[in-house]
């Protein structure tokens, strides 16, 4: 199992085990990660459960739809800037 493929659950599962005492080299060898991806989870999920993990990824989701929107925005505000700044 590599680490791209672990699912949050999984992902909680692997650190749940850490936190119960299971040395964290033994735990990246046996999921086939690395430590960087190890304390990347850990930074990133620690603490949570499987649960807040979906809403976590809900609320990902919703960023990206938004930055995408803030984005375009900024491109219509920049094109109707150089639009006005045109000497007629």
């Amino acid at each position: 199992m590599k680490g791209a493929a672990l699912v949050k659950k999984q992902i909680v599962g692997v650190l749940k085990e850490a936190e119960a005492g299971v040395p964290v080299k033994d735990l990246c060898r046996r999921v086939g990660i690395s430590d960087a991806t190890f304390y990347h989870w850990k930074a990133k999920y620690g603490g949570l459960e499987v649960s807040e993990t979906r809403r976590l990824r809900q609320l990902e989701e919703e960023n990206g739809r938004l930055k995408k929107i803030v984005a375009q925005q900024a491109l219509d505000l920049d094109a109707l800037k150089m639009v006005l700044a045109k000497k007629w």
